[in-house]
């Protein structure tokens, strides 16, 4: 059985969580997802705007999903000691960074591949939370 591990905040849900959950599953047998929670969302100087328990449910419920967790730490391998995963899914606008050439040397000594999926362009969080700020803006005055 291969199991499948993948981490995001998963705030203002969209078609690239969507992909992100589909193509992971494809390629395990059991997929993993930790949900950021609210306290590591603040780490960035960033606030989620759906609540920790409300994003925990939606990812439960897509199908492609067997399992959702607490995020509470940024350290993937330590995350990959408590699971024992074999393939890890992450977007590609961390490929080839320090920290990620870093994990990858990590993982590569226990056997987890990497896999590097896609960036969505045109869809993220931020921007759907920008156009709404702006959109809010507008209506106001």
């Amino acid at each position: 059985m291969i199991v499948g591990y993948t981490t995001g905040v998963f705030d203002l849900f969209h078609i690239g969580h969507l992909y992100l959950l589909r193509n992971a599953k494809s390629m395990c047998d059991r997929l993993i997802v930790g949900i950021t929670t609210d306290d590591l969302v603040s780490y960035k100087d960033k606030k989620a705007v759906i609540p920790f328990r409300e994003r925990m449910e939606i990812v439960k419920s897509i199908r492609y999903v067997d399992v959702v967790i607490p995020q509470e730490t940024m350290d993937k391998y330590e995350m990959w000691k408590k699971l024992k995963f074999d393939v890890m899914f992450v977007g590609d606008d961390w490929y080839q960074t320090a920290k990620w050439q870093e994990l990858e040397k990590q993982f590569k000594a226990v056997g987890v591949r990497i896999v590097y999926f896609p960036y969505t362009k045109g869809s993220s969080s931020t921007l759907l939370n920008d156009t709404l700020l702006a959109l809010r803006r507008e209506l106001g005055s």
